[in-house]
């Protein structure tokens, strides 16, 4: 990957004006038990790392074995019960955007993440009630009453729950710390990484212990336990407000976004000169020095911060980034950071789009192995948390090993890989395993032929390459979109990393109706059938493996020639 060097060349860029960001709210709401405990903004971030690991296991102990349920209990097939995981998995990462944008406009992270909790708890008692209710099948026909349409409620109203949490959390715990504080800023940084590898908790927990209550034991015991931590982190974040420091919003920033878009076409529409030395910022002054360098990417925006002389007495008297005529330096570069974004932000969909395998079709072909390792009964669902672990051993590996081996044969280079360069690699390791992926169940097949069982061990090598692609890609893109953020909009920015997971959701949906109209015909079962078997699950490893290089390729195009905020500034 070159992408770093792209970044150290340099480039002639726009000066940032200053930050206008969210003021913090000194006020914090006063709990009985706590109000006379002093606020203590360093404890903050360590109870939004306990939420977030109760959180995690709460939600990955509903999703983890969802297509087992959907196919063992509710009777569903194996491709529809694939296809509605990943669109819920799918609504699930698409609603933080929604969350993000009510959060950065109305309510604030603190305000969204309680009103999210309370769909999202009624949502996980939905889903286990539902594991106590007759399915559609004995109670012979459809009903409203049925497990299914419970489960199905349950689930869409945890997804909606859920995505307002995951857009408000990261970017509300990183708030608790101070920018102006230099131990804060480093503690800040660690935070991210934190934050990941508590995600990364409830798929071990959930893997290990309730995905093995949920088939050995009940479903109901399983998904209340779930709910359980749902429950139990609600509680602990409310009784913590009086520690938080908290940001209030300060604007609608799609409104502002899109007074770029006008005033920029207005004045293109009246030929005014994009270099002109009159730009317009947070006051009715008028500043000589331009805060805009024309670097040739949209700078045709650049004239929507242009004075003219229509401009004065009409709109430069107005409140900042009111008008639809006029607009600050501040909203021009906010709509450029996000533009820019666009091209890395789309090949994550690809990636994600092939990451979700390890929820459908890693579990099917797991299946349809001899489930034991050693003699121990594994779980085809279990796999999960030995990636989650293979997540921490590549985090470790990437510390003391990767980074330190690079310095050795860089002597150069001082730090670590950029976050262009880590995305890149992750990528990379994504066709790896997709790559193995098919591979193994080559291997799997060739043995079903001969009336054989591999054993489910078989498939760790691709949950490793797996867990080194999430480690890579996932890790450096929520710290990416976090620091490129413009300062009025790091929730909504943080969400467009989650949105790439909804859409990659949407995408493997799409991929497998596709599959099933072009494979399955004439008689044949299809690349993916319930008899896993008679199918060709390799062909449709080796094609998801082809897509994910040819989005690599893609992406160090892109990333060769991004700049970086930092490097704008």
């Amino acid at each position: 990957m070159e992408a770093g060097d792209a970044m150290e060349r340099g480039h002639s860029a726009p000066l940032l004006p200053e930050s206008h960001g969210p003021k913090v709210e000194d006020d914090t709401l006063q709990v009985p038990l706590l109000k006379d405990k002093k606020r203590t903004g360093s404890k903050a971030p360590m109870v939004i790392l306990g939420f977030e690991c109760l959180e995690s296991i709460g939600f990955f102990g509903i999703s983890t074995n969802l297509v087992v349920y959907l196919e063992k209990v509710l009777h569903g097939s194996s491709l529809a019960s694939a296809s509605n995981v990943t669109t819920w998995s799918g609504t699930s990462y698409l609603t933080p955007l929604f969350g993000a944008i009510i959060a950065d406009t109305f309510l604030g992270n603190y305000n969204t993440i309680i009103v999210s909790l309370v769909f999202y708890l009624l949502g996980m008692m939905l889903v286990t009630f539902s594991a106590f209710l007759p399915t559609a099948a004995v109670l012979g026909g459809s009903s409203v009453f049925g497990a299914q349409t419970v489960a199905f409620v349950g689930l869409y109203l945890v997804a909606v729950g859920s995505g307002g949490v995951r857009s408000s959390l990261l970017p509300f715990g990183a708030e608790q710390f101070d920018d102006d504080n230099a131990t804060d800023r480093e503690s800040k940084g660690s935070f991210f990484s934190w934050f990941y590898l508590c995600v990364s908790f409830g798929p071990i927990v959930s893997g290990l212990f309730i995905v093995w209550i949920q088939d050995n034991v009940s479903w109901g015991l399983g998904f209340g336990i779930s709910t359980a931590c749902i429950a139990l982190a609600f509680g602990v974040f409310v009784l913590a407000t009086p520690m938080y420091k908290r940001r209030m919003p300060t604007g609608t920033p799609l409104k502002r976004l899109s007074q770029v878009v006008v005033a920029a076409c207005r004045k293109i529409s009246r030929r005014v000169p994009a270099d002109a030395t009159m730009l317009h910022e947070v006051s009715d002054k008028v500043d000589p020095q331009p805060k805009i360098a024309h670097t040739g990417d949209f700078s045709f925006l650049d004239k929507a911060a242009v004075i003219t002389e229509s401009d004065f007495g009409e709109v430069i008297t107005e409140e900042a980034g009111s008008s639809w005529k006029l607009c600050t330096v501040t909203q021009v570069e906010e709509l450029k950071i996000l533009l820019r974004l666009l091209p890395i932000w789309g090949t994550s969909i690809i990636v994600s789009a092939a990451y979700a395998q390890m929820n459908t079709t890693f579990i099917q072909q797991g299946s349809a192995m001899n489930m034991s390792i050693l003699s121990v009964p594994v779980p085809a669902a279990s796999m999960a948390s030995f990636e989650v672990t293979c997540v921490l051993g590549w985090v470790m590996l990437y510390g003391k090993v990767i980074v330190p081996a690079l310095r050795s044969f860089y002597p150069g280079v001082d730090g670590e890989p950029s976050m262009l360069q880590r995305m890149g690699a992750g990528r990379l390791l994504m066709a790896l395993a997709m790559a193995v992926s098919a591979l193994v169940e080559m291997k799997r097949l060739d043995s079903a032929a001969r009336g054989e069982e591999i054993s489910i061990a078989w498939q760790i090598p691709q949950y490793f390459v797996l867990a080194g692609a999430e480690v890579f890609c996932y890790i450096a893109q929520l710290e990416f979109f976090y620091a490129e953020a413009p300062d009025t909009m790091k929730s909504t920015c943080t969400s467009l990393a989650l949105l790439t997971i909804a859409l990659g959701s949407y995408l493997c949906s799409f991929i497998y109706a596709l599959v099933a109209k072009f494979t399955a015909t004439g008689g044949s079962p299809g690349w993916i059938c319930d008899n896993l078997n008679q199918g060709h699950l390799d062909y449709f490893f080796w094609a998801m493996a082809a897509m994910c290089t040819l989005n690599f390729v893609v992406y160090s195009g892109f990333a060769k020639n991004y700049k970086l905020k930092t490097v704008l500034s």
